[in-house]
């Protein structure tokens, strides 16, 4: 009882920090949750990321929400890509549950490392300072198909981490079809919302998802979450490429220490 006395109000706190940063940066804050979890209250990779899903869903619903309000959603599009994502996220949670804790979490590790390594050759080449306007695209002008093929890479990353679908189809839609960063953040969390329903239905049923942690952790991230959209918003592209890749270090460097500890 002493423990929970202390941990409700800390999660809280850290929720709010999380939630923010997942606003900005448009990915639900679980890539800086899961390597919390594990550092600071010591669970298994499958755990934290079946946790982190509790504050992850109520996260993303309430920041795809503000990035409609700031600029519309194209929904079909953004349905083609969750009809992609809904099955493989299923299969990408069976592979994870089923791989050792250790492993599992130092291919979460590389894999936020080479997300970083991309947003700081975008943020900081040339070409990232010095885009026309007509560079970009709008969502409408790309075929459904495309986004229904990264909705199938976005679950199978997001179930296998229990996060990331949204870390993996953001570049994905800015570097193929030339999106702004921020309409790629408010279309991948989009059509990753029913994969993550699957994701955290499926960690539950094992026992990986913890709501005495989880829920606090959401409650403080959604008190949060507009701020972060609102920033999203005000900062250049580059910027806010440079400092999402900044952060995914940051967590990397959790994993890692989570793992020689």
């Amino acid at each position: 009882m002493s423990e929970s006395l202390w941990l409700i109000p800390a999660c809280l706190a850290v929720g709010g920090v999380i939630g923010f940063s997942g606003g900005v940066l448009g990915i639900g804050g679980g890539l800086f949750a899961i390597p919390l979890l594990g550092l600071v209250l010591g669970y298994e990779q499958q755990a934290a990321q079946g946790t982190a899903l509790i504050m992850v869903l109520p996260a993303v619903l309430l920041t795809v929400r503000k990035y409609h309000q700031r600029s519309p959603i194209d929904l079909r599009s953004a349905a083609a890509g969750a009809g992609g994502s809904i099955v493989f996220t299923w299969i990408g949670a069976q592979i994870a549950l089923g791989i050792d804790p250790w492993l599992l979490r130092r291919i979460y590790a590389g894999f936020v490392f080479l997300i970083a390594l991309f947003y700081f050759r975008e943020s900081l080449g040339r070409k990232a300072l010095a885009r026309p306007a007509s560079h970009f695209r709008e969502v409408g002008q790309v075929r459904r198909l495309w986004y229904f093929l990264v909705g199938i890479f976005a679950g199978l990353t997001g179930g296998v981490f229990g996060v990331g679908g949204s870390v993996l189809a953001v570049p994905l839609m800015t570097t193929l079809f030339h999106l702004r960063q921020t309409s790629a953040q408010a279309l991948a969390l989009t059509m990753i919302v029913p994969g993550t329903v699957v994701a955290l239905a499926t960690y539950a049923w094992h026992g990986q998802a913890h709501g005495l942690v989880g829920i606090p952790l959401a409650l403080g991230s959604l008190l949060c979450v507009p701020y972060g959209v609102r920033l999203a918003y005000a900062l250049p592209e580059a910027r806010l490429k440079l400092i999402f890749a900044c952060m995914l270090l940051i967590i990397m460097a959790l994993l890692l220490a989570r793992g020689a500890a």
